[in-house]
């Protein structure tokens, strides 16, 4: 009897051993449910080596690129790191703020309505792209894309400088209202694009091109100058974009292609 009840006792405790632990060769380990990924060793010092910084010399001291001002940034610091560029004297600053100044969302869409309306004037012209005189019609697109991007950076740019004391408030990135660009500086950009452009059109393209471009040189500066600033009244503004940005340009670009096909 006595021997009976030691049995029971010892296959008691092996039973209960067995659901705590689980045997492998040569160790006793914590049991784990069937076909759950065992943790390794190796895959965690791997993973602590990725979370631990990167060696560096001793003495080296590590620097972040500045931060600059881009299109539609309303960080103070990036603002405030682009003017103090220019104000150094760096020529790569100054030239963003250039660049900045055309306003490049705009610029885009003037290439992408010169892209399409070329694209439809030889459409429309039965045998004009296997007749085409390359060598002449090219260097004449160039040119007529030089004259629109100027009248481009005139409209944009004398916006900016009448908007200058809102655009501190509402489009603080821009040149002129964050201080990228003196007054000074932008009427010399404005005044040249305004002149340059037309003396293009003038000298290149047709007189009908040049009515159309000059009616939409008057339009985009009444839009912003007072006392007119067709901008203050929405319906005038829609439309002073729309006939600028609408017709005049894709006519435009339409008409000086079937011009040059001839």
């Amino acid at each position: 009897m006595t021997m009976n009840k030691l049995l029971l006792s010892a296959l008691f405790v092996c039973l209960s051993c067995s659901h705590a632990f689980a045997f492998s060769p040569g160790r006793l380990a914590p049991s784990h449910p069937i076909n759950q990924p065992q943790p390794s060793i190796i895959s965690h010092k791997k993973a602590l080596s990725l979370q631990s910084p990167t060696p560096h010399k001793p003495g080296a001291v590590r620097q972040s690129p500045p931060l600059r001002a881009v299109e539609g940034d309303f960080d103070p610091d990036a603002i405030k790191n682009s003017v103090s560029q220019v104000q150094s004297g760096s020529l790569k600053a100054k030239l963003r703020a250039l660049y900045k100044f055309t306003r490049p969302h705009t610029i885009r869409g003037t290439i992408l309505a010169s892209i399409a309306g070329t694209t439809r004037a030889l459409i429309d012209t039965p045998g004009a792209i296997a007749d085409a005189q390359w060598g002449v019609m090219l260097p004449r697109a160039v040119v007529g894309m030089a004259a629109l991007l100027l009248g481009n950076a005139f409209i944009v740019g004398i916006n900016q400088i009448s908007d200058r004391d809102i655009d501190v408030l509402n489009k603080p990135f821009l040149p002129v209202a964050s201080g990228e660009m003196s007054e000074k500086a932008a009427w010399v950009a404005v005044l040249t694009a305004g002149i340059v452009g037309p003396s293009i059109v003038y000298n290149f393209f047709p007189t009908l091109l040049f009515k159309l471009y000059m009616l939409g040189w008057g339009l985009g500066a009444i839009y912003s100058v007072p006392p007119f600033r067709t901008k203050r009244n929405p319906l005038l503004a829609g439309l002073t974009i729309a006939t600028v940005r609408g017709f005049l340009l894709n006519f435009g670009v339409y008409y000086a292609v079937k011009d040059a096909i001839g």
